[in-house]
């Protein structure tokens, strides 16, 4: 299987963008706006030349600072599908798809992409969906021996989202390319990669599958980042086995993390349950934070639900049973196993 290979400095206007990584199957980078995700891609693809670096495929060198190599974009066996897709929208979808095919019949990948009912229309009549398949179909006309992808779904609405991240994560594992794509939406990422790296200000903080980010995030920002809870406080080691940490706003919780000093307790919405009648029976095992009860949010068939600085996520008939939506005080609970603590 090929491997694409990077090692790169480029400067961008607030720092420089270091990075060092070798893509085999899919990878993710993730991270705030501005963070330099999209500079990456455009380094791999030629259209951005870094200071210094190295981009190669299986020693097939299309970039080496050192021996003043520098391939031109069309030289490099690259499919890239842009933010906004940038389809030509005065040509038909089948001229679009036909442009990289240097002459090839374009017939299969219409078909393979369910827009051959729709190879005479112009792109400017077509949803989010069928652009977003259109440039996916002219990205693999060029036969790339790499794909790269910059925020392929940003531009979908919430339902049509879901179907095409489908979609496009199986299409990944047939195709079974080098797959560089950048998100700053983590689900995203970790549905559609096998693993994910996070970027902040040019530097990866952390490269791993996404299982491992969520159980083992490196600092307060991978964990933020990954959708859990992060809380600050002082950790001091108790008597057994625990760690017990004072958070900011007075309560005490424990963890089976072993720390001291400032620290980031990290829990995630999925890990904590949510009570209302009465404060919970309390113990070294169990974390318990009283606050009012927030904004509710459905996500797919569960309902997320703030509870003073922690956010929870239920099921609906849960909600429900409990009636948060009334406001009030309840009470959030989770296990000191599930209590991570991370540097700040």
């Amino acid at each position: 299987m090929a491997t694409l290979e990077t090692d790169f400095t480029l400067p961008l206007r607030a720092f420089a963008l270091e990075l060092a990584l070798d893509v085999t199957r899919t990878v993710a980078l993730v991270g705030p706006s501005g963070a330099g995700k999209t500079s990456a891609l455009r380094v791999v693809a030629g259209l951005a030349e870094p200071r210094r670096g190295r981009v190669s495929l299986d020693g097939e060198r299309w970039l080496d600072t050192e021996r003043r190599i520098s391939l031109p974009p069309e030289r490099r066996r690259v499919g890239l599908v842009f933010q906004d897709y940038a389809l030509f929208p005065h040509l038909s979808v089948r001229a679009n798809v036909a442009f990289g095919a240097g002459g090839r019949s374009v017939d299969a990948l219409l078909e393979r992409f369910r827009i051959e009912h729709l190879a005479s229309a112009h792109v400017s009549a077509l949803s989010g969906g069928e652009r977003q398949r259109v440039a996916l179909a002219r990205a693999l006309a060029r036969e790339p021996a790499v794909l790269l992808l910059d925020e392929p779904l940003a531009a979908l609405d919430a339902h049509t989202k879901a179907e095409v991240r489908h979609e496009l994560a199986e299409l990944l594992r047939e195709l079974a390319l080098p797959t560089l794509l950048v998100t700053h939406d983590y689900e995203d990422a970790a549905a559609l990669c096998d693993e994910v790296g996070v970027l902040v200000d040019g530097r990866l903080r952390q490269l791993g599958p996404p299982a491992e980010l969520v159980s083992r995030p490196r600092d307060a920002f991978v964990a933020s980042f990954t959708g859990a809870n992060l809380l600050r406080g002082r950790a001091r080691r108790g008597d057994g086995a625990l760690t017990a940490i004072r958070l900011e706003s007075g309560e005490d919780l424990y963890s089976a993390d072993e720390a001291e000093g400032e620290v980031g307790v990290v829990v995630y919405p999925w890990e904590v349950s949510v009570a209302r009648a009465h404060a919970p029976e309390a113990d070294s095992a169990l974390n318990v934070v009283r606050g009012q009860v927030g904004s509710l949010v459905e996500v797919a068939n569960r309902v997320r639900v703030r509870v003073g600085p922690v956010t929870a996520e239920v099921t609906a008939a849960s909600a429900a049973r409990l009636e948060l939506a009334d406001g009030g005080i309840a009470y959030a609970t989770f296990k000191a196993t599930g209590t991570r603590l991370v540097p700040l």
